[in-house]
């Protein structure tokens, strides 16, 4: 039986591409075809090397490692170690699962000119069933994801908060509310809802132990003895809830607030902290809740700068 290097070549390149396009997209990823063509290339000659035993060491277990992590940097140039392992640890179970497609389409199939040689399939259906395994197994892969996803939610709606007042920094545990529309009347600025007890760091005693005081405006010599700094700060919050109509809270506007959304964090200073009295969660999973919008509007808001972590 004949066999063509360039057949080879050409085979491995195709999985190589189709792994690397389906892990780029599951972790959605801004694919750049050259990088993801230049890294399927270097897997194509790693195995093109590796069937005709050039050298000893490409068979080395330590070597394929490298090769992966060579192939996955370069595919999608990761910037940090624990970016770099997420996407490889990826670009294992996709390849497991294509792997996995293509052995059953083999088996299913059976056909008669097929070599192995060295561990790398070669002959004339490899090239197709390649392409029909990789389309099967991305769309395995995709679904699955899909189902984990869904699983992961719970744990995706909490996101890590730093709140800035005065010069003070505050770090909290915010859950994504979808109900939480609040918004400043006035100026429409949305309102992250933080429990008073998390507040005392960084908000005066004398102004959260007086908050309905503040709110009525019944004591007018508490409020001289605010400090100017807080004292322009205040905003009067109307709300509804359940068991409340026509409430209101008592908010103040935040110096900056920075919100971590997966590997990256957004910093906005258009955020009105409003002042619970109460406990948010029973098992203080969370201490706060943020707005969808402020995620949302997170990529395009002009008072949003995108800080890499």
């Amino acid at each position: 039986m004949t066999i063509y290097l360039d057949v080879v070549l050409l085979e491995n390149l195709c999985m190589n591409y189709i792994i690397l396009f389906a892990t780029g997209y599951i972790l959605k990823i801004k694919l750049k075809q050259l990088r993801i063509i230049i890294s399927s290339l270097l897997g194509g000659i790693y195995a093109v090397v590796f069937y005709l035993e050039i050298l000893p060491i490409y068979s080395n277990f330590i070597m394929k490692i490298l090769l992966s992590v060579g192939m996955v940097y370069i595919a999608f140039s990761a910037k940090k170690v624990k970016q770099l392992l997420k996407q490889l640890v990826l670009f294992y179970l996709t390849s497991f699962v294509f792997g996995g497609c293509a052995f059953f389409l083999l088996y299913f199939v059976k056909p008669q000119n097929i070599l192995i040689q060295n561990g790398v399939y070669i002959g004339t259906y490899p090239l197709k069933i390649a392409l029909l395994g990789g389309i099967v197994g991305f769309i395995i892969t995709y679904i699955a994801f899909q189902i984990v996803k869904t699983k992961l939610k719970k744990k995706d709606m909490i996101h890590n908060i730093t709140v800035k007042i005065e010069g003070k920094i505050l770090n909290l545990k915010a859950m994504l509310d979808t109900g939480n529309l609040l918004k400043e009347p006035i100026t429409g600025m949305p309102v992250v809802v933080v429990e008073k007890e998390q507040l005392y760091s960084i908000i005066p005693i004398n102004l959260l132990d007086h908050i309905e005081e503040l709110i009525g405006g019944e004591n007018v010599n508490l409020i001289d003895q605010v400090e100017k700094g807080y004292l322009t700060k205040f905003r009067v919050i109307p709300f509804s809830s359940i068991g409340k109509q026509n409430g209101l809270m008592l908010g103040l506007k935040a110096d900056e607030i920075i919100i971590e959304k997966e590997e990256e964090k957004y910093s906005r200073t258009d955020i009105i902290i409003g002042i619970f009295p109460q406990k948010l969660s029973k098992n203080n999973t969370y201490t706060a809740l943020i707005g969808l919008d402020l995620l949302e509007r997170s990529k395009t808001d002009e008072f949003i700068t995108n800080l890499k972590v």
